[in-house]
C-alpha cells in the first residue's frame, strides 16, 4: 500500500482546499510535515483514519462524542456551508494487480442532522458494491486492529513498553497482519460445517438449549462492548479529573496553601526563636554586662595605668637597689682605701658615687602616682585573658541573637505570606472536593473492570457450553454414514488447525522476538541494556531479560527507552509481517534526548517502510536532524497556521529547507 496524496477541505482548522502530495521513490521514502504545536499534525493523521475507517476511526479528537457530533464539530467553522471532505488516494495490490484507490469521506450539517456522503473510486471508476461494503473491504488492505501500528502517535506509543498493553497489540497484530486469525476462521468455519450436520438430527429440546445459549453469548458480547464502552469512557474521565486535581494542586501552591498548612508549625517556630532571642540578650545584659567586660570600653586608659605601675615597679625597684648600693659602696671602699694607692682609690670612689647618683636620677625621674600595690600586680597582668574570653564569649552571644533575629525576620515574612481562611477556603474545599471525585472514579473504574472480566468470563463458559452441547448432540445423534464422516473428519481437521496454528504462532513470535530485540539494539545507544526479549504465545506477554539474565522491569527504562523499545516492537511486527505498508508517525521524537533522536533518524525512519509520513515540530527535527534526513526525503511540507483566522494551510518546504521562514 502506497498513499498518493490526502486532500482535505474545510476539515478541523484546514480552511479550504489543501492537498498533499505524498508520492514517495526508491530511496527517499520520507514525507516531511513541519508544524507547531496546534497548527494540525495531529488532524492530518486523524483525517487519513476517519477516511478509511469513519465511524471505526481511533481519531485522537473524538473522545466520548458521537460520531455525528465529532463530524459535526470537526468542520471549519468559518466553512459556508457547513460540508467538510476528506480525500485519500493510495495504490496496493490486489490478486497480483496495482490497484488504485480513491476514498472520498464528506459529510454536510443541516440543523441537527448530519449527513455523509462515502465513495470509492478504483482504478478512477466508482465501485458502488465497494462503497457500499468498504468497512469489510478495508479489513483486507490494512486491518483497523493493526492500523495502530502504522499510523501512531509518537508521544503516547511508550504506553506499548507496558507488558499489559504491549500483549493486546501484539495478539492483534499477530493475528491480523501473521495470517493467524485466518487458520482461526477456518476452524470456525469448520464448526460451522459440524452445527450444520448437527442440528439436522437434534430434537427440539436440544435446539431450544442451544439457541437458549447462542442468545445468551449474544446478550454477553453486547454487555462486554458496553462495558468496554463505559470503560474507554471513564478512562477519559479519569484523565480528565487528575488533570484538574493537578491544576487545582498548583493553583492552591500558587496561593500559598502550603503555607497554609504550616501556619501552626511555623507560629510555633517563631514563638521558639523569639524566646531564644530574648534568652541571647538576657545573657548579654545581664551575665557579661554586669561582669568585667565594660572594662574593655577603658582599653586604652588601662593600658597607660599598666605603663605607670610598671614603671613605678622599676624605680622603686632602683631606690631600693641605690640604697642597697650605697651600704655596698662605703665597705668596699674601706677595704680599697687598705689596699690600693690613693690615686687609684679616688678613681674607684669617683665611678662608684656617679653610678650611684645616675641610679638615684633615673629613680627621681618616676614620680609614684599611683603607688598600686605590688600584690596586687598578678591580677593586673590577668586582666587581659579574662577580657579576651569575656570577650569572645560576648561575640558568640551577639552572633546567635543576630541569627535568631534573621531567622525571626524569615519566618515573620513567611508568615506574612500565609493566605487568611476566607482566601484559601474555597480553592481547598474544591481542591479535596476533585481529591474525591478522583477517589470515587479510580473505585469506579476499578469495579468496571471487574464487571468486564466477569462478563467475559461468562461469555467464554457459555462458549464453552455451546461446545460442548453440540459435541454431546453430535455424539448421539450422527447415525448417517455422511454426517459422521464429516463430523469426524472436521474434528480431525480442526485438531491439525490447532496445531498448525500453534506452530505457525510459535515461529512467527519466535521471529517476532529476533526482530524486535534486533530492531531495540539497532536504536540504542547503551546495545547491552537488554540481552534478549520473550514474548509468551498464551498471553503475549512481553519479557525483557537484562545482562544479567535476570528480568528486567520495563518501569526501570527512562521515558526514551520506553519509546524506543515500543517503537522497536512496531518495527520488529512491521518486519515479520512483511507488508508493505505505510508508517505515519506524529511527533516523532517528543521524549527523546539528542542520542536517541540521531538514532532514530540514521536507523529508523529510513528503514520504517516503503513511505513514511513524520509530522514534526521545529524542536524535533531541528535544523541538524534535518541534514542528517534531507537524503532521505521526498517531499517537505508546512502547517502554517493564521493566529488571526484560527486556520491552518499547507505549504511546500521545512524550515532549514530553504524558501520558508519558520511559521508561527
Amino acid at each position: 500500500m502506497l498513499l498518493l496524496n490526502v486532500t482535505l477541505e474545510n476539515f478541523g482548522a484546514y480552511k479550504g482546499k489543501q492537498v498533499l502530495d505524498l508520492k514517495t521513490r526508491p530511496g527517499r521514502p520520507i514525507v516531511l510535515i513541519g508544524g507547531l504545536n496546534g497548527c494540525g499534525k495531529t488532524t492530518l493523521l486523524d483525517a487519513i483514519q476517519l477516511a478509511l475507517y469513519g465511524p471505526r476511526a481511533r481519531t485522537s479528537g473524538r473522545g466520548n462524542r458521537s460520531y455525528d457530533d465529532y463530524l459535526r464539530d470537526s468542520v471549519n467553522r468559518q466553512a459556508r456551508p457547513k460540508q467538510a471532505k476528506v480525500v485519500v488516494e493510495f495504490s496496493t495490490t490486489v490478486e497480483g494487480r496495482e490497484r488504485r484507490y480513491r476514498v472520498l469521506r464528506s459529510w454536510e450539517v443541516k440543523d441537527k442532522s448530519v449527513r455523509e456522503f462515502l465513495n470509492v473510486l478504483i482504478d478512477g471508476e466508482i465501485d458502488f458494491v465497494v462503497s457500499e461494503q468498504w468497512a469489510d473491504h478495508v479489513e483486507d488492505i490494512l486491518p483497523l486492529e493493526a492500523s495502530s501500528l502504522f499510523f501512531f502517535d509518537g508521544e503516547k506509543i511508550e504506553s506499548l513498553a507496558n507488558p499489559d498493553r504491549a500483549a493486546s497489540v501484539i495478539a492483534s497484530a499477530v493475528q491480523s497482519l501473521l495470517g493467524l486469525n485466518t487458520v482461526e476462521r477456518l476452524r470456525n468455519d469448520l464448526l460451522a460445517v459440524q452445527r450444520r450436520q448437527k442440528i439436522s438430527k437434534e430434537d427440539q429440546q436440544t435446539l431450544d438449549e442451544i439457541h437458549r445459549i447462542e442468545d445468551a453469548i449474544r446478550q454477553a458480547d453486547g454487555l462486554c462492548d458496553e462495558l468496554t464502552q463505559r470503560l474507554a469512557s471513564e478512562r477519559s474521565a479519569l484523565e480528565e479529573a487528575e488533570r484538574r486535581y493537578a491544576a487545582l494542586e498548583g493553583a492552591f501552591a500558587k496561593e500559598g496553601g502550603h503555607l497554609y498548612a504550616r501556619r501552626a508549625e511555623l507560629e510555633t517556630e517563631r514563638s521558639q526563636v523569639a524566646s531564644q532571642l530574648i534568652s541571647a540578650n538576657e545573657v548579654l545584659a545581664n551575665s557579661l554586662a554586669s561582669g568585667p567586660l565594660p572594662l574593655l570600653l577603658l582599653a586604652p586608659q588601662l593600658s597607660r595605668v599598666r605603663e605607670q605601675v610598671e614603671k613605678e615597679r622599676r624605680a622603686s625597684e632602683t631606690a631600693q637597689v641605690v640604697s642597697v648600693l650605697s651600704e655596698r659602696d662605703r665597705e668596699l671602699l674601706e677595704l680599697l682605701k687598705k689596699i690600693v694607692p690613693a690615686d687609684s682609690f679616688a678613681v674607684a670612689e669617683g665611678h662608684l658615687n656617679a653610678d650611684r647618683e645616675r641610679r638615684a636620677s633615673v629613680a627621681n625621674e618616676i614620680r609614684q602616682i599611683l603607688k598600686f600595690p605590688a600584690e596586687s600586680l598578678p591580677q593586673l597582668t590577668s586582666l587581659d585573658e579574662i577580657l579576651r574570653q569575656e570577650a569572645a564569649r560576648a561575640q558568640e552571644l551577639v552572633e546567635q541573637a543576630q541569627l535568631h533575629r534573621e531567622r525571626l525576620s524569615a519566618l515573620e515574612r513567611q508568615l506574612a505570606g500565609v493566605p487568611e481562611h476566607d482566601v484559601i477556603a474555597a480553592l481547598l474545599e474544591e481542591r479535596d472536593a476533585q481529591r474525591e471525585e478522583l477517589a470515587r472514579l479510580r473505585f469506579g473504574l476499578s469495579k468496571l473492570k471487574e464487571d468486564l472480566e466477569a462478563a467475559r468470563r461468562r461469555r467464554e463458559q457459555l462458549k464453552l457450553d455451546r461446545e460442548r452441547a453440540y459435541k454431546g448432540r453430535a455424539a448421539k445423534l450422527a447415525r448417517a454414514e455422511d454426517a459422521e464422516r464429516i463430523v469426524t473428519y472436521s474434528d480431525r481437521v480442526r485438531a491439525t488447525m490447532e496445531k498448525y496454528g500453534s506452530a505457525l504462532l510459535q515461529r512467527h513470535i519466535n521471529k517476532l522476538e529476533v526482530a524486535v530485540l534486533q530492531s531495540f539494539q539497532h536504536l540504542m545507544r547503551k546495545s547491552a541494556l537488554v540481552r534478549d526479549l520473550r514474548i509468551d504465545t498464551e498471553k503475549f506477554t512481553l519479557t525483557l531479560v537484562g545482562p544479567d539474565d535476570e528480568e528486567l522491569d520495563p518501569s526501570r527504562l527512562s521515558a526514551g527507552e520506553r519509546q524506543l523499545l515500543a517503537v522497536s516492537l512496531l518495527w520488529g511486527l512491521a518486519k515479520v509481517a512483511g507488508n508493505r505498508l505505510p508508517s505515519v508517525i506524529d511527533t516523532p521524537l517528543g521524549r527523546l534526548d539528542s542520542r536517541h533522536r540521531e538514532h532514530l533518524v540514521d536507523r529508523y525512519f529510513p528503514h520504517a517502510s516503503h513511505q513514511v509520513l513524520l509530522l514534526s515540530t521545529d524542536e524535533e527535527i531541528d535544523a541538524y536532524l534535518f541534514s542528517k534526513l534531507k537524503p532521505s526525503i521526498a517531499h517537505t511540507y508546512m502547517l502554517v497556521h493564521d493566529d488571526n483566522t484560527f486556520t491552518t494551510s499547507v505549504e511546500p518546504g521545512y524550515w532549514w529547507a530553504g524558501g520558508t521562514g519558520h511559521v508561527a
